[in-house]
């Protein structure tokens, strides 16, 4: 605890920069999914696990803008008994992710500009990454400047889907993963890493904590995805599924 108190003082208070950053996260995660319904590259006519996903995710989008603008300037008793409903909210995160994730990889094949196995660990290592920050930030939701950049860090790999959407990546096969799921989700604590030390000299190590869980998870993945037992386990997954007429590699149709 006295670690937590040495990086929890001496930091200035800047709920602005927390509260304009969310925002942004959400502009991404809501422009990606927006830019493919104007484009015709996603409908509403999917089966009820998509729409249950939705709504859970962005769910938690709006409730993580609305706890951000509560620290900022509002209500903390109510940003204080929302965070509560926010611990329950992530198991149930977790279980459609890995539903959904699975359910696209046998039914669809997955994205064509990703790897089968890249996508199928990259998302399960991914959200235990989100749950194991969210979770370490709602635990030490005392020490507000730990709370707050672990809380950050893990909202940030939500932005991946929002990325994706975004950006071209069938033109960045075959590192089109890495590009959405980290690469440009980790600006965003990068950015709290630029602020920190333009405000107060110095970086809290909360930021390390977060990027390095989102480096890792990153590696992690991969190297259980390559692995023999992860290209097996892709491929029992599929097996006598539509979604095994598809490369496991990443292509161009």
């Amino acid at each position: 605890m006295a670690t937590l108190a040495a990086g929890n003082a001496g930091y200035s208070n800047d709920r602005t920069f927390f509260a304009t950053t969310a925002i942004l996260m959400a502009a991404v995660i809501v422009g990606g999914f927006s830019t493919n319904l104007i484009l015709g590259r996603s409908t509403f006519a999917v089966p009820a696990i998509f729409h249950a996903h939705a709504i859970v995710f962005f769910g938690w989008v709006v409730l993580y803008v609305t706890q951000s603008l509560l620290a900022t300037r509002g209500s903390l008793a109510l940003h204080r008994r929302l965070g509560w409903l926010a611990a329950g909210w992530i198991p149930l995160m977790a279980v459609l992710a890995t539903a959904l994730v699975i359910h696209v990889i046998r039914e669809r094949g997955g994205p064509f500009f990703f790897d089968q196995n890249e996508f199928l660990f990259g998302n399960g290592v991914g959200m235990l990454a989100f749950v194991g920050l969210a979770s370490s930030a709602i635990v030490l939701r005392r020490q507000t400047q730990w709370h707050r950049r672990l809380m950050l860090c893990a909202m940030a790999i939500l932005t991946g889907p929002g990325f994706g959407r975004l950006l071209p990546l069938p033109l960045m096969i075959p590192w089109a993963w890495w590009a959405s799921a980290f690469a440009f989700p980790v600006l965003f604590p990068l950015a709290g890493v630029i602020a920190d030390w333009r405000r107060d000299g110095r970086i809290h190590p909360a930021w390390w904590w977060g990027i390095g869980a989102m480096a890792a998870a990153m590696l992690l993945a991969d190297l259980i995805a390559y692995s023999p037992q992860g290209i097996a386990m892709t491929q029992a997954l599929t097996e006598g599924a539509p979604g095994a007429a598809r490369p496991m590699q990443a292509y161009l149709p």
